[in-house]
């Protein structure tokens, strides 16, 4: 079975074919800053996203009418569970006009949509795991303030690929396992798995460990002393947590590699590669918690997974928890195409989504 994958990203678009669990060819279609510029929005850039698809499929000898579905990275949508959707003319009415976050993931699924439109042969499309997955357990929602509720907003897409990965090694099913699993990206996220369900998730921009750019959790006094000193802007603000926090507010680089090379010379700068890691394994040793000490396997992933002396010092704090693997990288692609395999073979029953009104 072949299964066209689309992800688009900020500056570029990501496009693969997969023959059933073999990716065959790989695209990164970079797009300049001057192509996107001409644009006020993100859903203005749907006519050169998809031809850059068209593009790739010409190039490639591929025909839209030799595939048997096309699976889309999932946008913005309000909260959903876990899962791969059927992706109609109602959910890409809502990517276009009504989602609330501007974001190059919306464009995927109208893309797809369109693409499989244009076939002489009716081509299903797919969404899996879009970042607004929402399994938080009642208790894991109160933030300790009646207006503000916690949000799952994560990397579960490649969180829950890894997960089923493990599983596979341990001889189970993802649904047979408690897992916590941590994506190590420019963002952080660290969640309790049980059941195959995300029980809870630190909100990468808001809470959690700090990154190689994002600030994580802070001071709730010293962030309002922040707001009301009258030397920040809001925007300025929300840059400085999240874009200029972590290892670039204290080294100025977000490349862990850097980071370490810095710290050939520097103390200080391997104090903060080593707080980084401390923080991330007090994430993992609260979300071990969540399952009630529970836990067949903690998983490391994400770009910093890649450094085994950064694993090594996560390592060191939670080794007793539970057995743990280590994937670098990220398999989002992979868990496109999956998705959109275990539905075609109907190992997986595929879900409608509808807005609630």
């Amino acid at each position: 079975m072949k299964v066209l994958v689309i992800n688009p990203g900020a500056t570029s678009t990501k496009v693969a074919l997969f023959e059933d669990k073999m990716k065959k060819i790989q695209e990164n279609i970079a797009h300049t800053v001057e192509e996107l510029e001409k644009y006020k929005t993100i859903i203005e850039q749907l006519e050169i996203r998809e031809q850059a698809v068209l593009e790739f499929l010409k190039r490639n000898n591929i025909s839209l009418e030799e595939l048997d579905a096309i699976a889309a990275r999932g946008g913005i949508l309000p909260p959903v569970e876990s899962g791969t959707y059927i992706v109609d003319e109602y959910m890409v009415d809502y990517l276009m006009n009504r989602t609330r976050v501007q974001h190059a993931s919306n464009l995927a699924a109208v893309i797809a949509y369109e693409l499989s439109k244009k076939a002489s042969k009716p081509i299903p499309v797919f969404i899996t795991d879009p970042v607004s997955v929402d399994e938080m357990i009642p208790e894991a929602r109160l933030s300790g303030i009646r207006d503000i509720e916690r949000k799952s907003l994560s990397h579960i897409l490649n969180m829950r690929i890894v997960g089923m990965r493990i599983a596979e090694e341990l001889g189970k099913h993802f649904e047979e396992t408690n897992m916590v699993i941590a994506h190590l990206g420019s963002g952080i996220s660290v969640a309790p798995f049980e059941r195959g369900k995300m029980i809870d998730v630190n909100n990468a921009n808001d809470e959690g460990p700090f990154s190689v750019e994002r600030t994580g959790e802070l001071p709730v006094g010293d962030v309002v002393k922040f707001a009301y000193s009258g030397k920040y802007t809001k925007d300025e603000l929300k840059k400085m947590f999240v874009g200029k926090g972590g290892l670039v507010a204290y080294l100025g680089t977000n490349d862990l590699r850097e980071a370490f090379k810095m710290a050939e010379s520097d103390p200080s700068a391997l104090e903060v590669i080593e707080a980084m890691a401390y923080q991330i394994a007090q994430e993992i040793g609260a979300m071990c918690v969540a399952l009630k000490g529970k836990v067949d396997a903690i998983v490391l992933t994400g770009g910093m997974a890649h450094s085994e002396r950064f694993v090594n010092m996560i390592k060191s704090y939670v080794y007793k928890f539970a057995p743990i693997f280590v994937v670098p990288g990220e398999m989002e692609m992979e868990a496109l195409a999956y998705g959109a395999l275990r539905v075609l073979t109907g190992e997986e029953k595929p879900k409608v989504w509808r807005e609630q009104q």
